[in-house]
């Protein structure tokens, strides 16, 4: 599989890859070998302007397309995008037309998995492989193209980040998108306006979130 050139530097890639690469040979997982480093590949360190950060890649074949989140266009929303899109149509009046979120990707939303693979039907299987090196080493290398801003969803999240933002980067923390967490804080909390407000305030084009040219609305 080709990894992604804009990020080889990262000590990852040296040092945590071979072993995981050689972990994975054989077997039978998800998101596959042609979508594994897709946040990265959609998302050089020079665009970096927000960062997302998700658990690890849904564990159904044929749904995760390897950004946090997101899934493949055809797959129905997961309860936790769901309530994602509920609370975008909240703050902004509308949201994307299905759950691929490549076009966040592309403005420079850094969607990121702590763990970049999983079993089908074994969600978390590969949590503790030494992933989570991958996304710390990125987010920093991001930070010193510019200030980020960073919307973490979640305990995991905060926690796997902790230490990271500074002073100059904006920083969201909410409850998780969940159904068994998003009424504890995360409803109300407008990120994709907060964020867009705070890139404008510094000369920033803002996230087209909803992807205006076909927004839904309702």
């Amino acid at each position: 599989m080709s990894l992604p050139e804009a990020w080889a530097g990262l000590p990852f890639f040296d040092q945590d890859w071979p072993g995981i690469s050689a972990r994975l040979d054989g077997q039978d997982w998800l998101p596959g070998a042609s979508r594994v480093f897709a946040a990265l590949k959609l998302t050089p360190p020079e665009a970096a302007r927000v960062v997302i950060l998700g658990q690890d890649p849904y564990p159904t074949p044929g749904h995760a397309n390897g950004l946090a989140f997101s899934v493949t266009p055809e797959t129905a929303l997961p309860r936790s995008l769901k309530n994602i899109y509920t609370e975008m149509r909240e703050d902004l009046g509308h949201a994307p037309p299905n759950g691929d979120l490549s076009h966040w990707a592309r403005q420079g939303v850094l969607l990121l998995n702590t763990s970049l693979s999983v079993l089908p039907g074994q969600a978390g299987v590969h949590a503790k492989w030494g992933w989570d090196r991958l996304a710390r080493q990125a987010v920093a290398r991001a930070q010193k193209e510019r200030p980020l801003a960073f919307i973490l969803w979640g305990a995991h999240a905060q926690k796997a980040l902790a230490g990271l933002p500074r002073a100059q980067d904006l920083v969201i923390e909410t409850a998780h998108p969940s159904p068994l967490s998003a009424r504890r804080g995360f409803f109300g909390s407008r990120p994709f306006s907060r964020v867009n407000d705070w890139l404008a305030a510094r000369g920033d084009m803002p996230i087209d979130w909803a992807l205006s040219e076909t927004a839904v609305a309702g």
